[in-house]
């Protein structure tokens, strides 16, 4: 189902992109801030994410009750998301309603009051949501590991932020984050779906032309990823096991869909090598994968599993053994194809949604600065060789590499687990 991409610039630096696909009767709108959580200072840490939560809790002329009634009357969906390098406030619905949901995003956008009493409201809902993290081991690791992978570094650090900044953030405060980064050139308007062009632009036109053209402030450094090991003893019944390696960041065209196969290969999928050997035929596991975590400019391979404690050793010892397998033998021909049959399967099934065609419409914009079609993407997925997955799955155990476990852990099989690392 080929859309047809229009991109348009304001005076003011915010971009606007839409794709229209045919033979649909909904639409997509998604506002993107072109800033997550690796672009806040120490002290900032978690301010995006609260933004998020509080764009939706009033307006001048809405209140949080009016702004989700006129959601709901839509009959459609409204969310809202904060990534490690993005803020996206979004919605779905039939496209007569398109003037509607634009009004009501870029008023929550433009217009939101922060009111004090609000923020102390949300506030507290953040910090639980905090807590649910803390609550859930197999989430809090990914916060632990990147902590330790990424030291002192804004990739480092939580979306969610901590309980020490959250608590300290103010209406003035957040005031001040958002007129330093929600600036035209920082910020995108995507839609995807049954939209014209033009009048989406002479719309959004007339509502975000007063955004300030001014350069955000915000400079990317890039992490230096950190080789080592850290065991948190906790009192829970299995033992949380997470190792990483240098991964290619976004911008390494080649390296990105060469790490998509071997993660697919590797621990993506209920066929993959780290599945069958640790669920499927050893029973160690009930949860175990591999991951691809890639940012503009750097990415992580990860490989997780949650098993008893008295097989954290063993467990781990599987998994780098399993990516050490894949450095030493090429892949056959038949699970290179099937590999490929899986990417391109996920990628054309998500092209039937519209939120996911908004999603990848933005994504593209920001990270490439114009459009990338799916027979370009599938042309990507089908130039990766064996011989490309053999090298990087070779230098992911050649580079910087970390484990990170969480569980009551014996002394005897952390010093076994940081011994696997240092090899």
């Amino acid at each position: 189902m080929q859309g047809v991409f229009r991109k348009s610039l304001l005076p003011n630096g915010v971009r606007v992109v839409t794709e229209k696909i045919p033979n649909v009767r909904s639409i997509s709108v998604g506002i993107w801030v072109c800033a997550g959580s690796r672009d806040e200072t120490g002290q900032e840490a978690g301010i995006s994410h609260l933004i998020e939560h509080m764009i939706f809790k009033g307006t001048e002329r809405h209140s949080s009750l009016d702004i989700a009634k006129i959601f709901d009357q839509m009959g459609g969906m409204s969310n809202a998301f904060t990534s490690k390098e993005a803020t996206c406030f979004h919605a779905k619905v039939l496209d007569v309603h398109m003037d509607k949901v634009l009004n009501i995003l870029s008023d929550i956008f433009l217009y939101s009051t922060f009111d004090p009493l609000e923020l102390d409201r949300e506030r507290q809902v953040v910090l639980q949501e905090i807590s649910m993290v803390e609550d859930s081991p197999d989430e809090l690791i990914h916060d632990l590991f990147c902590g330790v992978y990424w030291p002192g570094h804004g990739l480092g650090r939580p979306v969610l932020g901590t309980r020490q900044t959250v608590s300290a953030f103010d209406s003035g405060r957040i005031r001040r984050y958002i007129d330093r980064v929600y600036v035209g050139p920082n910020v995108l308007v995507a839609a995807a779906g049954n939209v014209e062009h033009e009048s989406f632009f002479e719309r959004v036109s007339s509502k975000f032309y007063a955004l300030a053209n001014k350069d955000s402030g915000v400079a990317r450094r890039s992490p230096i990823p950190h080789a080592g090991a850290s065991f948190i003893q906790r009192d829970i019944e299995q033992a949380h096991i997470m190792i990483g390696f240098e991964g290619p960041p976004l911008s390494d065209t080649q390296g990105y869909y060469s790490a998509l196969l071997l993660n697919t290969v590797l621990g993506g999928s209920m066929s993959s090598r780290l599945f069958q050997e640790i669920r499927e035929k050893r029973g160690l596991a009930y949860a175990v994968y591999s991951f691809l975590s890639s940012y503009h400019d750097s990415g992580l391979i990860g490989l997780y599993a949650a098993v008893s404690p008295k097989d954290t050793s063993v467990v781990a010892g599987l998994m780098k053994s399993e990516l050490a397998r894949l450095a030493d033998d090429p892949l056959s021909i038949d699970e290179l194809c099937a590999a490929k049959d899986h990417l391109r399967g996920e990628l054309l099934l998500s092209s039937e949604s519209t939120d996911t065609r908004m999603t990848r419409l933005a994504k593209n914009e920001i990270l490439y600065g114009g459009y990338v079609s799916y027979d370009e993407t599938v042309g990507r997925i089908d130039a990766v060789t064996s011989g490309d997955i053999k090298r990087l799955a070779a230098n992911c155990l050649n580079g910087k590499s970390s484990i990170v476990c969480l569980g009551r852990i014996a002394d005897s099989e952390a010093a076994i687990c940081e011994r696997l690392i240092s090899v």
